[in-house]
C-alpha cells in the first residue's frame, strides 16, 4: 500500500499554490516538467501547451494505456481598466458569483495582489441585499499603483495548508491528479506503455484531452480527477441522500455523467481491484458534471475510457477541502490496476 509522504505533500503544495488559470498553465507546466523529466522515456509539450509523457514497457503484448489529468484552474481574466487599480473581469471557468465578493485574489505574472470589491452592506438597500450581485457589479481592486492590463489571468490568493488529516487549498482540483500521475510515472509497471497527459483547458470544454488522446492513440485511458463531495448535512436535518461522493470513503469510480457512459468492463476491474487488495473505494453518484474523459472517449475510433476521482468539498470556490487519506487510496487503486492490466481486459465483449 503507498503511502503519501511529506515529500509529495510539499509537491502537491507547490501544485496548488501555483497559479494556472485554463489557457495560461505555464508555472504548472514548468513544475511537472522538472518533476517527470527523469523518469520519462519521452517529455514533449504540444501546440495547445499539454505535457505528453511516454514511459514505455518491457513486457510482450503490452497495453497502450494513458492517464490524464488537467493542470488548469478556475479563475478569472481582467478584460477592461476602468482606472484608479479598478479592472473589470469575466469568470474562467465555472465560479458561483455569490462567493466572490471580499476575496482576495493575485494578478498576473507578477501575482499582484487584490480583492474582489463590491459596494459594502452600508450602500446597498434592503431590496438590492434580496438580491444576487451581478458580475458586471463586481471589479478586481489592485490599487492606484497597480500594474495590470486586460487579459491577465488572476486566481483566488488562498495558500495550502495541511491541518491534521485534511488539505486546504485552492485548485485540489485537479492538482492532486497532477500530483497523482508523477507517482504513477515513477513505479509505471513493465506490462503496459503508459502515456501521461497532463492537459490544458479542461475547465472550459476538455480542449487539450481531446488533443492529447489523438496524439497518444492509446488502447483505453483514465480519467483522474478531483469530484465533488456532496456529504454535508441538509438544511432540514434529515439523511443527505443526494451525494455524489463522501469524503473518507476512497476514489470515487465514474459510471456515467454528463459527458460520458463510462466502459463497463473498465468499471468492473478497478472495483474488483480494489476489493481483491482490500482498498476502500466508491462509486460517483450519477449526475452532472464531467472530466476530460468526455473528449478521451470519444477520439479516432473511440477510446474505452473511465474516470477516477478524488472527493473533496468546496469545488471551484476559493478553498477546497480533501482528505490525505482519500489520496492514498487513489494512488494505491491506480498503481494495483496497472499492475493488473493485460490485452484480455479489452478482449472481453463490451457490453
Amino acid at each position: 500500500m503507498p503511502n503519501i509522504s511529506e515529500t509529495q505533500i510539499e509537491l502537491l503544495e507547490k501544485l496548488c499554490n501555483a497559479s494556472a488559470v485554463s489557457g495560461d498553465e505555464g508555472e504548472v507546466r514548468k513544475i511537472i516538467l522538472e518533476e517527470v523529466k527523469p523518469y520519462a522515456d519521452t517529455v514533449k509539450v504540444d501546440a495547445l501547451g499539454n505535457v505528453l509523457v511516454t514511459k514505455n514497457g518491457t513486457g510482450a503484448d503490452r497495453v497502450r494505456v494513458m492517464l490524464d489529468c488537467h493542470m488548469d484552474e478556475v479563475g478569472f481574466m481582467l478584460v477592461s481598466d476602468d482606472g484608479e487599480g479598478l479592472y473589470r473581469f469575466e469568470l474562467v471557468g465555472g465560479i458561483d458569483v455569490r462567493q466572490l465578493p471580499g476575496k482576495q485574489v493575485l494578478v498576473g505574472k507578477e501575482k499582484i495582489p487584490g480583492v474582489i470589491g463590491a459596494r459594502p452592506i452600508h450602500l446597498t438597500t434592503s431590496e438590492e441585499r434580496q438580491k444576487k450581485i451581478p458580475l458586471d457589479a463586481l471589479r478586481i481592486d489592485i490599487g492606484p499603483g497597480g500594474k495590470a492590463r486586460p487579459g491577465d489571468r488572476a486566481v483566488f490568493a488562498t495558500r495550502f495548508q495541511r491541518v491534521g488529516s485534511s488539505i486546504l487549498a485552492k485548485a485540489i482540483d485537479n492538482r492532486i491528479g497532477c500530483a497523482l500521475l508523477i507517482d504513477l510515472l515513477k513505479t509505471s509497471p513493465a506490462n503496459i506503455d503508459l502515456c501521461l497527459s497532463f492537459s490544458v483547458q479542461e475547465e472550459i470544454g476538455l480542449r487539450g484531452a481531446k488533443v492529447a488522446a489523438f496524439h497518444f492513440n492509446p488502447d483505453m485511458a483514465i480519467a483522474i480527477d478531483a469530484t465533488p463531495a456532496n456529504d454535508l448535512p441538509v438544511y432540514d436535518g434529515s439523511e443527505n441522500t443526494f451525494y455524489n461522493t463522501r469524503l473518507g470513503q476512497g476514489p470515487a469510480i465514474y459510471t456515467f455523467d454528463s459527458g460520458t457512459l463510462n466502459d463497463p468492463r473498465l468499471i468492473h476491474f478497478l472495483a474488483h481491484t480494489a476489493e481483491a487488495a482490500g482498498i476502500p473505494y466508491q462509486f460517483r453518484q450519477p449526475g452532472g458534471g464531467g472530466t476530460d474523459a468526455g473528449a478521451i472517449h470519444r477520439t479516432r475510433t473511440g477510446v474505452p475510457t473511465v474516470s477516477v476521482s478524488v472527493p473533496h468539498r468546496y469545488t471551484h470556490s476559493a478553498i477546497s477541502l480533501a482528505r490525505i487519506e482519500d489520496w492514498q487510496n487513489t494512488l494505491a487503486l491506480l498503481t494495483a490496476a496497472l499492475e493488473r492490466i493485460t490485452p484480455d481486459l479489452l478482449q472481453q465483449a463490451r457490453p
